[in-house]
């Protein structure tokens, strides 16, 4: 049974990264279901800077602190992947309700362990796979739901960004080992295949290649070049149900033109979604299109004003999406409901990366659950 919790909630922070310091804490300060009651970092000096620019009352002395702190209700793990499984485990231990940043953990096995470790405690879970929740996919979603395009034929994505290029800064050094399970097919790939199939249905059925193009990585700031197997592009083909296709491009380091662009083809008409940036700044939102009939000109739509939820800012598009995933786990507490993705998000995300990579190892079709 799942302990009560009231809002606003009290938040305990472990991690004080770039994307903790300007997506996080300044989600959890704009938004007011929350407090910054507590921090940690094992970079004391992080932590405490983070403290005095977000009125954070109280930088923790070790994580065990943080975690049995009696007012804290929910605890976000953003330390780097290779350490959440063991964060998150000390964090149920206590009894607290858990927010973890994607990817779960490095291995398969460790995320359907702290899935089961949260379920038998009763703590409710999160996991930061935020896009499926940003106005514009939302409203995709629902007008595929709605018929839009008729019947599903075919579903492609291709997605790029400039980071993740064979040099890379010390920040981030820990996306080079295979082990951390933090390429870009594993990041990236995580969080746009999440957003796309929560609008379209998971794949049944997948082949796909995930080569490593960059087999040295060097850090700008030493010189230093370090040996890698990780893969640095996901191409995927397979089928979303008995007749619908689907394929999939995602790649790291493209120096120009990057950006988002996907095409969803029905029986009864199109959508085209577009963003120049696949991890938006201040202005950077997706653009959608859409026609019925034969040869009509994709028109524009806009996000009704309706999808719109969120306090007003001048944050970055990459942070508000980040922004819509508090707001739902925050309805979700007050209302009973379960729209904010759980760690049983993250397992079955993990079993369709892990597919993805033993249909490259093997040349072979990989059959999936799509429900999990």
């Amino acid at each position: 049974m799942e302990a009560s919790l009231n809002v606003p909630l009290r938040v305990g922070v472990i991690g004080v990264g770039n994307w903790a310091r300007h997506g996080h804490l300044r989600v959890l300060d704009l938004l007011p279901q929350y407090t910054l009651q507590a921090i940690y970092s094992h970079r004391r000096e992080a932590a405490e800077a983070a403290a005095r620019e977000y009125r954070i009352g109280r930088v923790a002395e070790s994580i065990d602190e943080l975690v049995e702190s009696p007012d804290i209700d929910l605890v976000v793990v953003l330390n780097t992947a290779p350490q959440h499984a063991q964060t998150v485990k000390r964090v149920i231990a206590a009894g607290k309700h858990v927010y973890c940043e994607w990817p779960l953990t490095t291995t398969l096995a460790e995320s359907e362990e702290l899935l089961r470790l949260a379920e038998e405690r009763g703590v409710r879970h999160v996991v930061g796979l935020q896009r499926r929740l940003a106005p514009h996919n939302r409203y995709v979603r629902d007008l595929i739901q709605q018929g839009y395009v008729g019947e599903l034929r075919s579903v492609r994505m291709h997605v790029s960004m400039n980071y993740f290029q064979a040099t890379r800064s010390r920040a981030l050094e820990w996306t080079v080992p295979l082990v951390n399970f933090s390429s870009v097919v594993s990041i990236y790939g995580g969080h746009f295949l999440d957003m796309l199939f929560s609008g379209t249905g998971w794949p049944v059925s997948i082949a796909a290649l995930t080569p490593n193009q960059f087999p040295s990585v060097t850090i700008r700031e030493t010189g230093v070049s370090i040996p890698t197997s990780t893969p640095d592009q996901l191409v995927l083909a397979g089928m979303l149900n008995d007749r619908a296709v689907v394929s999939v491009h995602i790649e790291g380091g493209k120096r120009n033109g990057s950006g988002v662009q996907i095409d969803i083809t029905g029986t009864e008409g199109d959508l085209r979604i577009t963003n120049a940036s696949a991890f938006g700044d201040v202005g950077d939102d997706y653009a959608i299109f859409g026609a019925h009939g034969d040869k009509q000109p994709l028109e524009p739509l806009e996000v009704p004003a309706s999808y719109l939820r969120l306090p007003e800012s001048d944050l970055p598009s990459a942070v508000l999406e980040l922004a819509e995933l508090y707001w739902a786990y925050a309805h979700d507490v007050t209302n009973g409901t379960r729209t904010a993705p759980t760690f049983a998000d993250a397992v079955h995300m993990h079993h369709l990366i892990e597919s993805a990579q033993r249909s490259f190892l093997s040349r072979e079709f990989a059959q999936l659950n799509p429900t999990m």
